[in-house]
């Protein structure tokens, strides 16, 4: 398949209009006249119909495949969400619109953090994080700002699970921490014998991922809260995997003084191709007056965004506007359609599917992580015998999938574990979905075992079969543009 640039002719326009005479430029100054004409594709509407639609073809998605990406969450979102979200009222406002001509979307926002507020039980909601990561960054930095606040200055330590999400160790490092790595016992619960040694004076908070990357569900976490709490540092709920317990518990009932959200993998909004994302994040009373702004304000009967001047003691901006507003959009129609009700199937349905997924892959011959444990909505199997037996490795299996149409799940992940492939089936498959998936892990399992070159070399049905992966980590070329551009 050509490029969109081989495409391009001189003069073709996806436009069926006739052509400006060009006195339109006539008041705009020439210094911002472009000298040079823009390296664009020109094609017809057709033609760049087309050429999308085919690319779009090449591509894994929800709508046309199952998607068991452990740790990510991929999962379908409603038509109705994407198109109330896409009314023309809400795409057409600028972020900088007056709040009197805003209260419609404003009271959208305000809403959504209600709903979060009440699902997390936490005291405070800010929607302003564009992304898991960035929320994750604003909670420490709230962390460090209570401590501040505190002059205890000397609390340069944060906690951070050994099995947990590399992007916290990122957060900590920006914040001004140092990290320590908590360790996890066999049976897949924090090590509290470690961390009671590990806790200190100098210890500014935990953090942890509830449930774990591990997809079990930390039986001691009471513990850890009154421990944590216990030596006056805070803790930090990661809510990657909320989806496992939304209307069982709440991260505010634990124990946890912030929590961040990935509302684009646990709250049903769309997740893929590097964006968009939104992280909101979730405060108890001690760290409310920390929260990121702006966040949405109700005075009476009217709307107002909550700013620097409102609240003097916020951590600040994490950009320039309030999150992503099309994400958040989609989440609050998703949370008006599901209800209460609705929120706590997701999350047993969700539940539901995995340990029937993760019980059939066990029949069939694959080791399961916690064989003992009950999975959350996710769980990761260790393909180590076939390495050591065969040497085919779950990368190998996890490319051979895509041969089966099924989407490639997250390998060694949690890297503690060797060889592992972390599986989370959506709330929203169906029995006859997972039982193909079933069928197609033993096919790959007997090719392993009869032919193991041929998993070695998938997948074979794709445009696109392996990449160099060094090549990519260390030739970070993401300004490409056509050798005439």
């Amino acid at each position: 398949m050509s490029l969109i640039y081989a495409q391009s002719r001189r003069g073709r326009s996806t436009s069926a209009h006739a052509v400006c005479s060009g006195d339109e430029l006539t008041d705009i100054p020439e210094r911002f006249l472009r000298k040079t004409r823009a390296a664009l594709p020109e094609l017809s509407e057709l033609q760049t119909v087309q050429h999308f639609t085919r690319l779009s073809r090449k591509n894994f998605s929800v709508d046309t495949a199952l998607q068991p990406l452990g740790s990510c969450g991929t999962r379908y979102t409603p038509r109705g969400a994407d198109s109330l979200a896409m009314l023309p009222e809400f795409l057409a406002r600028h972020p900088e619109a007056p709040e009197g001509h805003s209260q419609g979307f404003l009271a959208c926002l305000y809403d959504l953090q209600e709903m979060l507020r009440v699902v997390t039980g936490m005291q405070g909601i800010s929607l302003t994080p564009a992304a898991g990561a960035q929320g994750e960054f604003a909670g420490v930095a709230m962390i460090k700002a209570y401590h501040a606040a505190r002059q205890e200055f000397e609390r340069d330590e944060m906690l951070v699970s050994a099995a947990d999400h590399g992007s916290k160790q990122a957060s900590v490092v920006m914040c001004g921490y140092k990290v320590r790595s908590i360790p996890t016992k066999p049976d897949g619960d924090i090590d509290l014998a470690s961390l009671k040694t590990m806790l200190g004076r100098r210890t500014a908070g935990v953090m942890l991922t509830i449930p774990s990357g591990l997809g079990v569900f930390d039986r001691g976490i009471e513990a850890v809260a009154a421990l944590v709490h216990g030596v006056g540092a805070l803790l930090h709920c990661d809510g990657v995997n909320l989806t496992a317990i939304l209307g069982k518990v709440r991260p505010g009932d634990m124990g946890f003084d912030v929590v961040h959200l990935d509302l684009h993998k646990g709250f049903f909004a769309p997740h893929g191709g590097g964006g968009p994302g939104a992280g909101p994040v979730g405060v108890s009373a001690s760290l409310l007056p920390y929260l990121p702004v702006p966040i949405v304000g109700l005075a009476g009967d009217r709307y107002s965004w909550l700013c620097e001047q409102e609240r003097p003691e916020s951590i600040g901006r994490l950009s320039a506007f309030a999150g992503n507003a099309g994400v958040l959009l989609r989440v609050y129609v998703n949370l008006l359609m599901l209800g209460r009700e609705g929120i706590t199937r997701v999350a047993e349905y969700a539940t539901l599917n995995a340990n029937y997924l993760l019980k059939e892959l066990m029949k069939a011959g694959f080791e399961a992580v916690h064989p003992d444990r009950r999975a959350t909505h996710e769980f990761g199997v260790t393909l180590r015998r076939q390495v050591r037996e065969l040497e085919v490795s779950s990368r190998d299996i996890s490319k051979r999938l895509l041969d089966y149409g099924v989407d490639a799940p997250a390998t060694w992940f949690p890297p503690i574990f060797p060889e592992c492939l972390l599986l989370k089936p959506a709330e929203t498959e169906n029995k006859e979905t997972l039982d193909r998936f079933v069928g197609a892990m033993k096919s790959i399992l007997k090719e392993a075992e009869t032919d193991p070159d041929l998993v070695k070399g998938a997948p074979y049905r794709l445009p696109v079969r392996r990449l160099d992966d060094v090549r990519a980590a260390r030739d970070l070329d993401l300004a490409w543009k056509p050798a005439n551009g």
